[in-house]
C-alpha cells in the first residue's frame, strides 16, 4: 500500500490527463504484482509469467516486499520521473534500500523486481500511448469548431458543429491563458489489459444528435438542474471533481481501496501484503481498460459538451440558472450559461460522451465489491460551513456529510456529481456506469487469471 500512495503522490505532482494516470497507476502496481508472483506458490506474472518462479526456500515475506520495491520504484520513476527525488528515492531510503541498486540477478529479490519492471516497461512503452513521446497525440485530430474563449461574448459562429467538441480558451490556475486540444485522442489505440479491443464496448447509439428532441432535451434537463442546486449537490459536485493537482478521478478510487484495506484489517504481515497486492493489481487494471474503454467513446463520437450545446441553443433566450459564484440561481441569457466549476478550469479538454468519472467509479466500485465479495462500503467525508472551493465562505451553509454505505452508491453519485456540475448529460453518465461495470468484470476475471497461475498466459491479451 506504500507504493500505491507513493504513485498517488506521483500523480498529483505530475501534470497528467486521466487516462494517462489510469495507465500509469495500473503500470506501477503491474509491476509489483508481477515482482510478488514471483515468489507466490500459484501466481505468474503478466510480462513472463511463471519464468520469474522463485524456489519454495525463497519465498519468503521479506523477498517479496524488497522485490516489489524495486519493481515499483523503477516503475514509478519512469511514469513520474519529477517525483523521483520527492517521493520515490526517500521512500526506497525510509525501506532500507538502494535505489540505484540495479542488479537483475534472479536469486536476489533486488533482481526479480528490476527484471520483472523491465519486462513490463519495455512491452508498455509501445503500446500506443506515446508515453516516450510526452502522450502527445499522433493521430491529427482537429475539431472543426472555433476555440471558445470564456471571458469573451459566446460566439456562435465559432461553432460549425453543434455536435463536435470545442476547446476552450481560459485563465488557468497561474493566470497563463490557455487553449487545451483533446487529451488522450489516441488513445483508442493503447493496448488494454482485458478488453480484446479498445472498441469492445463501444456504444452503437451515440450521443443525442443536434436538431433531434432527445439533444434539446438533455439540454433542458442539465439547465434545470443547474437551477435546482443545492448545497449538498454542490458539494457532491465539488468533492469528485478531482481536477489538477489531485489523485484525478482514476487515483480516488485507490484511495476508496487503501480505506477497505484498512477497514478489513489486511495488515503488514504476508497476507496482508498478498492482499493489497491482488486488490490493487485487479482495481488499477480495471481502471486502466475503463479508461481504453471510455475514451474510444470519446474519439468515435468527439461530443459536444454541455458548455457549448446549451450556449449554441438558448443563446438570447431567458434560462433560470446557477448565475455563478455567489449569484445562486436566477435567470440568465443562455449564452452566458457556466457550469458549477472554476473558471481555472471549466470542463475538462475532452469531449463529453462518454463520462471518464461515471466509467472509472463503476470500474472500481465493481472490483472492490467482488473482491471483497460485498458492495459494502460505509465510509463518509464530512466539509464544514464554508468550505466550498467555488463559493467560499458561504457554501455550504452548515456542516454537511456525505457517505456511502454501498461501493454501487458511491459510484452512482460520482457519476451524479458530473451532472450536477454541468459537465456531462444524462446519457453519458449513465451508459458509461453500465460500461465501466463490463470493464470491471472482465478485468477482474483476467486478474485472477493470473492469481491462479492460468494457462500459457500472453502478454496482456
Amino acid at each position: 500500500m506504500r507504493w500505491n500512495e507513493a504513485a498517488l503522490q506521483g500523480v498529483r505532482e505530475s501534470k497528467l490527463g486521466p487516462p494517462m494516470v489510469a495507465r500509469a497507476l495500473a503500470i506501477v502496481n503491474t509491476a509489483a504484482f508481477d515482482a510478488w508472483a514471483a515468489y507466490d506458490h500459484r501466481a505468474v506474472g503478466t510480462c513472463l509469467g511463471p519464468a520469474l518462479r522463485r524456489a519454495p526456500r525463497e519465498r519468503t515475506l521479506a523477498n517479496k516486499e524488497i522485490a516489489v520495491s524495486y519493481a515499483a520504484y523503477r516503475a514509478a520513476v519512469d511514469l513520474f520521473p519529477g517525483s523521483t527525488t520527492t517521493v520515490f528515492d526517500p521512500l526506497m531510503r525510509n525501506l532500507g534500500l538502494d535505489p540505484n541498486n540495479r542488479n537483475t540477478d534472479l536469486t536476489s529479490p533486488v533482481g526479480v523486481g528490476n527484471v520483472a519492471a523491465a519486462a513490463l516497461l519495455d512491452f508498455r512503452h509501445s503500446d500506443g500511448a506515446n508515453q516516450l513521446g510526452g502522450y502527445s497525440d499522433y493521430t491529427g485530430y482537429n475539431s472543426p469548431n472555433d476555440p471558445m474563449d470564456i471571458r469573451l461574448p459566446f460566439e456562435p459562429k465559432g461553432v460549425h458543429d453543434p455536435n463536435a467538441w470545442q476547446p476552450l480558451r481560459y485563465a488557468d490556475k497561474s493566470g497563463s491563458t490557455v487553449t487545451p486540444n483533446f487529451v488522450g485522442a489516441h488513445w483508442q489505440h493503447v493496448t488494454p489489459f482485458a478488453l480484446s479491443s479498445s472498441s469492445q464496448l463501444r456504444s452503437t447509439t451515440g450521443p443525442a444528435r443536434f436538431g433531434s428532441f432527445e439533444y434539446l432535451a438533455q439540454a433542458r434537463a442539465l439547465v434545470e438542474l443547474s437551477g435546482g442546486l443545492t448545497d449538498e449537490h454542490k458539494m457532491i459536485a465539488e468533492y469528485w471533481a478531482d481536477g489538477p493537482n489531485s489523485e484525478l478521478p482514476p487515483g480516488h478510487w485507490d484511495l476508496f481501496a487503501q480505506f477497505v484495506a484498512r477497514r478489513d484489517n489486511h495488515g503488514d504481515g504476508e497476507r496482508g501484503v498478498d492482499a493489497d497486492i491482488k486488490l490493487f493489481f485487479a482495481l488499477t487494471n480495471a481502471i486502466f481498460d475503463a479508461s481504453v474503454c471510455c475514451w474510444d467513446n470519446k474519439r468515435m463520437f468527439a461530443s459536444v459538451r454541455p458548455i457549448t450545446a446549451i450556449r449554441y441553443l438558448f443563446i438570447g433566450q431567458r434560462v433560470r440558472a446557477w448565475g455563478g459564484p455567489y449569484r445562486d440561481t436566477q435567470f440568465i441569457d443562455g449564452a452566458t450559461w457556466f457550469p458549477y466549476e472554476p473558471t481555472w478550469f471549466p470542463t475538462p479538454p475532452f469531449p463529453e460522451y462518454s463520462s471518464g468519472h461515471s466509467t472509472f467509479s463503476a470500474a472500481g466500485a465493481e472490483v472492490l465489491r467482488l473482491f471483497t465479495q460485498s458492495d459494502r462500503f460505509g465510509l463518509s467525508a464530512t466539509f464544514p460551513a464554508g468550505t466550498s472551493k467555488i463559493e467560499p465562505g458561504t457554501v455550504p451553509a452548515s456542516d454537511l456529510t456525505l457517505s456511502w454505505a454501498t461501493f454501487s452508491e458511491a459510484a452512482d453519485q460520482a457519476g451524479m456529481s458530473r451532472r450536477y456540475g454541468g459537465i456531462h448529460f444524462e446519457q453519458a453518465d449513465l451508459d458509461a456506469r453500465n460500461a465501466g461495470r463490463l470493464v470491471a468484470r472482465q478485468a477482474w476475471a483476467k486478474a485472477q487469471s493470473y492469481f491462479a497461475g492460468g494457462k500459457a498466459v500472453e502478454r496482456w491479451t
